[in-house]
């Protein structure tokens, strides 16, 4: 879903840890990239009952075990959490979705998902669309035009820390963002081009500032900004007054930290974020790029809606979430064994982890 802000001195300090000469960037894989062109022409089309069903499913089972984690003491009331925290984090992540689908495919899902998810999560998609769509640009993947790009492999080790702990703390942020900063900025165009410039991107890299938006997508942004100012300053004001007890405010925004750090987890083994800035070739944008293929299990749950494939949806960025597995299926059975193809594919998260934690301890 959501990649909370890490400032940690950008791109220009990691390149200048790298030692010797720049890597060499692999050529394009052109049997890959041609069998992924032609192996998944029909799969392009989402299905609109899958969308809906897992959407619905997914935000109604978070918010009654969110209900029930209200309700509930002890391990129950602790149980119903973590269950809200990962049906909210899947409904949640349609926001990926969200930011590719054409909306004439699925009329009404992006208002649906802002009202059910991005609003009440204070993350509406005017956060990340257009936003992520420069991630895929083939010229921007790996620089510092990349807004959700940071070279973490190459920066130093406590870096990994601090990018889960502002994540975690990212449901603090969206309310002073929406609930203070937003409504000030209305009264003061340098706060307004700070709000708009830095604060309206879920993005990693500090490095990166968001343009104004222009035409149909400001008075979207307008809309979702306003609903979810609303929404912020109706959850601090019930807070200061009472209305909500310290305990459920607490909770609710325990289950908000939840899903924002689970996300960041799975953001931190999206990549392998080796590339220290220099464009990169296709092939080698799909080579630091993870999928995580079953048989694994465990997948399903940090990095649901497509997301254990992630290097495949950056070969196949328009193949919906549902039609990933069958593309991975195919490809995999086509492309031999030297294939690039098959290097991306890992075994599960710690691994991973464990990966990039040695890369870093390389950069003290």
């Amino acid at each position: 879903m959501t990649n909370a802000t890490l400032s940690t001195g950008g791109f220009a300090r990691a390149t200048d840890s790298v030692s010797g000469a720049r890597r060499s960037v692999p050529a394009d894989d052109k049997a890959m990239l041609k069998a992924a062109a032609n192996l998944t022409r029909d799969l392009n089309t989402p299905d609109a009952r899958i969308y809906w069903a897992d959407l619905i499913g997914s935000a109604l089972l978070g918010y009654l075990t969110l209900a029930g984690a209200l309700i509930a003491h002890g391990w129950e009331a602790w149980a119903s959490g973590l269950v809200a925290i990962l049906a909210l984090y899947r409904a949640g992540s349609f926001i990926h979705e969200v930011s590719h689908i054409k909306h004439s495919q699925l009329p009404g899902f992006r208002t649906a998902w802002n009202a059910v998810v991005g609003v009440p999560l204070l993350a509406p998609s005017f956060l990340y669309e257009g936003v992520h769509n420069q991630h895929h640009a083939k010229t921007y993947y790996g620089t510092v035009d990349d807004p959700e790009y940071l070279p973490l492999a190459l920066m130093k080790p406590w870096t990994l820390p601090v990018f889960l702990i502002v994540a975690a703390l990212a449901p603090i942020g969206m309310l002073i963002r929406f609930g203070i900063l937003a409504p000030l900025s209305l009264l003061s165009p340098r706060l307004r081009d700070l709000v708009v410039g830095r604060l309206s991107g879920l993005q990693i890299n500090p490095e990166f500032r968001r343009k104004r938006p222009e035409g149909d997508f400001a008075r979207l942004w307008a809309r979702l900004e306003i609903a979810s100012s609303i929404w912020a300053l109706t959850l601090i004001a019930l807070a200061a007054t009472g209305v909500i007890p310290v305990r459920a405010f607490l909770i609710v925004l325990g289950v908000m930290s939840g899903v924002m750090f689970l996300n960041q987890v799975r953001t931190l083994v999206a990549h392998l974020w080796e590339n220290d800035g220099e464009p990169m070739s296709v092939t080698a944008q799909y080579l630091d790029s993870v999928n995580v293929p079953p048989p694994g299990t465990l997948p399903a749950l940090w990095a649901p809606v497509g997301l254990r494939y992630h290097a495949l949806h950056h070969l196949l960025p328009g193949v919906p979430y549902h039609n990933l597995g069958e593309a991975h299926r195919r490809l995999a059975a086509a492309l031999d064994g030297d294939s690039a193809y098959h290097v991306t594919n890992h075994c599960g998260l710690f691994p991973l982890v464990a990966r990039l934690a040695r890369s870093t301890m390389r950069h003290r």
